[in-house]
């Protein structure tokens, strides 16, 4: 069989698909197993919430693209944190030298969160955090600012990514060692159901599962996997399934292969629904219910004619439409060059709104059901993530499949097939490896972050060490000793060191201390 009787994830295509013998029953939207949609009426009663992932040099400059966004029609934040904040440090440690702002925003204190959400009104805007390590801590500040501005936790709406079983397998933003980590994770889910109840204390991730190279087979069945691992983590720290479920989310890339992309999140809420009940006994159709948020494929973009990728995210965006994101971001051409300009991150967040205002797909609910290529897809999809789910079952479960570094080989094998297949010219990328001319370089502007931020981030946070009670802050991390050297839940010391003026590093510092630091296993080929 040729490659192009294959797709990506290696399910066989066929030239013609015709009606199944028997013909495929799907239950209806908003039952379950939910393969149709979470709602009955999707779209139609509520169109998605509409992101755009932004977040750069400092708190000033990104509460300012914000307010923009704002008022453009985003309707729901997603705060881009720079590297050392995703690793713990200040600005001002060694290890954070020459990335600060860079890549997100810098977040140090408790003032630069104040100033972050400066005239947001944090308790009728969601907002989406992606941070994961340090995750618990960036949630602590949030809560933070609200008590100081005396809105309820109840009022508060939004998403902690917080899923750092991915970050061991594809990304690298790992702190602490698998369990303590996990420990942090259930620690946001006990305390947020029962005082934040509106939060999602986890976005399981299959982004960047799929941005390391994975197929999107892959990306469906490791992120179940680490799904699970979370579930079981909670049921040992004591919290029922229908407890923790409702308030999981999933997060989700959404590549060019338009059709695979929709059977794809149609295979995720089957699966999702079927696990969460009949493996985890759960009784509450919420906790059934997969509700995710989509990203357009960052590695799909292009520095080479930067405006293909216009196309690319519209096919990309109009993928997770039909299969029915809650939620979506859509990348802006400029991103294979640098953080998004205010112009391109508009093109992008116009894209999400021609395709909810002027396409019509959102006139009827799953207008892709019944057909015969979708049907098929989505049940192969099914399949064949089961058998891989298994296969990881089988090794212990997703940590110990990360830990014996099963599913980072995986990951790796398919992302050297799938660069090979792009040098040999047989998976075509337009203006790159054909149709390309020979002077197309950049013209687009690229946003570039100004060296004085970083200078400028580090004499804010020392100054505020200096005008900061010390004592007041070193009992507070005291506190934070404490209740990770025992087995207390970590959130109320957390929010208390941060109120008292405790910063990031200071606090990741002290659990360093007392969990340790993971280091990758060398592997050897």
């Amino acid at each position: 069989m040729s490659a192009r009787d294959l797709n990506a994830s290696g399910i066989p295509l066929r030239p013609v698909y015709e009606q199944a013998e028997p013909p495929v029953r799907r239950a209806p939207p908003g039952e379950f197993p939910y393969t149709r949609g979470i709602r009955r009426d999707m779209y139609r009663g509520r169109r998605w919430t509409m992101r755009q992932y932004a977040g750069f040099a400092t708190a000033v400059e990104s509460n300012e693209r914000y307010r923009y966004l704002l008022a453009s029609g985003v309707n729901g934040l997603s705060v881009a944190f720079d590297l050392p904040t995703q690793l713990g440090h200040d600005s001002d440690a060694l290890a954070a030298r020459g990335e600060v702002g860079k890549v997100g925003v810098a977040i140090d204190t408790i003032e630069d969160v104040e100033t972050l959400f400066a005239g947001i009104p944090l308790d009728r805007v969601s907002v989406s955090m992606t941070i994961n390590a340090p995750a618990s801590i960036l949630l602590a500040f949030v809560l933070a600012v609200a008590r100081r501005r005396g809105i309820p936790f109840d009022k508060l709406g939004g998403t902690v990514q917080n899923d750092v079983l991915k970050e061991y397998v594809a990304r690298g933003t790992y702190i602490y060692p698998p369990g303590p980590s996990m420990r942090l994770v259930t620690d946001v889910m006990a305390y947020c159901a029962t005082e934040v109840p509106n939060w999602n204390t986890i976005s399981i991730s299959g982004y960047h599962i799929r941005e390391a190279g994975s197929t999107a087979l892959q990306e469906l069945a490791f992120t179940l996997a680490d799904a699970k691992a979370y579930l079981h983590a909670a049921q040992r720290a004591g919290l029922s399934v229908d407890t923790v479920a409702p308030r999981i989310s999933f997060f989700w890339n959404a590549h060019n292969d338009f059709f695979e992309e929709i059977a794809k999140f149609r295979a995720a809420r089957t699966l999702w629904a079927e696990i969460v009940r009949d493996e985890f006994g759960s009784h509450d159709p919420k906790s059934q219910m997969l509700r995710f948020h989509v990203q357009t494929g960052g590695s799909t973009l292009t520095a080479q004619e930067p405006e293909n990728n216009v196309v690319r995210v519209a096919v990309q965006a109009l993928a997770a439409v039909l299969g029915g994101t809650q939620s979506l971001h859509t990348n802006g051409q400029d991103e294979a060059l640098g953080l998004p300009t205010a112009q391109s991150a508009r093109v992008a967040l116009r894209t999400q709104q021609i395709i909810a205002y002027e396409s019509g797909v959102c006139d009827v609910v799953d207008p892709l059901a019944g057909s015969y290529y979708v049907e098929t897809l989505t049940d192969e999809l099914v399949a064949r993530a089961r058998t891989l789910i298994a296969e990881i079952d089988a090794l212990g479960g997703a940590v110990a499949a990360i830990e014996s570094g099963w599913m980072q080989d995986q990951i790796g094998e398919s992302a050297y097939r799938a660069q090979q297949s792009i040098e040999r010219g047989e998976q075509v990328v337009v203006g790159v490896n054909r149709f390309n001319e020979a002077a197309n370089g950049v013209t687009i502007p690229v946003q570039r972050i100004d060296p004085s931020i970083e200078r400028d981030q580090i004499a804010r946070t020392r100054d505020f060490r200096e005008r900061r009670d010390a004592g007041r802050a070193s009992a507070a991390l005291s506190a934070v000793r404490n209740a990770a050297e025992g087995t207390a839940n970590l959130m109320p010391a957390f929010i208390d060191a941060v109120d008292a003026s405790a910063t990031l590093g200071e606090i990741c510092n002290v659990l360093r201390e007392v969990f340790g630091t993971h280091v990758a296993r060398e592997r050897i080929a």
